[in-house]
């Protein structure tokens, strides 16, 4: 089938890779415009769009899809479907028929459970033990479509939002070419997603990463998890902002007052609702990700430290 790509960051690179190394022909992709990026915030083409010129591929980056332009090239394309990973915007419902099967989104959630921009976070920071990856027919509604297929992929308790979401590229990126070989042989039916069981995974924001150290320590550690690596967990000391790496339970710890830091010869303990958790990266304001036990020691923390107590 000719197909039109549409996304925009690394997930969805690697899935136009399993599409170009389909018996389907991609015949262009459209992608977010370039975008300021990196710490001197210079325009970056989105990951898909670097994938597409290597791949010699026509790009398509309208503002807005509703342009005249990009909706007369959409129809000279004659595209037979328009698979869609993480693209950034709405598909314009005048848009959704122009396809012969119309637009097929990858999302990585088992629908309808975690619909909207962030599923995998939203996963981790809730505890879930199990997702995974559906592929559905994108109608007016947010992720409401039917569903063509599902596959599903564990969480485990050390992973953050970037492990689980590579793993659910790759085990999506094959969902979507099955799910588009099966369209093309006229052997696959979309099912109505259930009414029940619908959860809602809005964008994570700054604000969201931001650790209360008066929360137990299994919430603290999920939600640093789930904001690893966008948008960042922190804290702050003195007033500055810490970006906080992953922790750990604290082996036979005392109890410490929440935020309470307490200095040992190799780790760095912080109380929590709960029990204390030890640190393991962070990063200080201007500098790399470094281990936190180096960072104690250069700091030269006060006895008295408490993370978060002036934010």
């Amino acid at each position: 089938m000719r197909l039109l790509f549409a996304g925009s960051p690394a997930p969805a690179a690697r899935a136009l890779a399993a599409l170009l190394d389909s018996r389907h022909e991609v015949v262009a992709v459209l992608t977010r415009p370039d975008a300021p990026a990196g710490r001197g915030r210079s325009t970056t083409p989105s990951a898909v769009a670097a994938a597409a010129h290597e791949a010699g591929l026509e790009v398509l980056a309208p503002a807005r899809l509703s342009d005249p332009a990009f909706v007369d090239r959409l129809t000279e394309l004659a595209v037979d479907v328009a698979p869609v990973v993480a693209y950034g915007a709405l598909i314009p419902a005048a848009l959704l028929d122009v396809p012969t099967h119309g637009w097929v989104n990858l999302h990585f959630s088992v629908l309808p459970a975690w619909r909207g921009a962030a599923p995998v976070q939203h996963a981790v920071l809730a505890g879930d033990e199990v997702t995974g990856a559906s592929t559905f027919r994108i109608e007016a509604g947010l992720d409401t479509g039917p569903v063509f297929g599902t596959v599903t992929e564990p969480i485990g308790p050390h992973d953050t939002s970037g492990d689980l979401l590579g793993r659910l590229a790759d085990i999506g990126s094959q969902l979507l070419v099955r799910t588009l070989d099966a369209l093309e042989e006229g052997i696959l039916a979309a099912v109505p997603q259930p009414a029940d069981g619908v959860s809602y995974a809005p964008k994570l924001t700054a604000e969201d990463g931001r650790v209360r150290w008066e929360h137990p320590a299994h919430s603290v550690d999920r939600r640093i998890r789930a904001c690893t690596p966008a948008p960042g967990a922190w804290t702050t000391v003195h007033g500055t902002r810490l970006g906080l790496g992953p922790v750990s339970p604290a082996p036979q710890a005392e109890p410490l007052a929440p935020g309470r830091v307490q200095v040992g010869r190799r780790e760095v303990l912080v109380g929590t609702g709960g029990h204390p958790v030890v640190l393991g990266t962070v990063t200080p304001a201007g500098r790399r990700p470094m281990a936190a036990a180096d960072w104690a020691r250069g700091a030269r923390l006060d006895v008295d430290l408490v993370l978060g107590a002036d934010a």
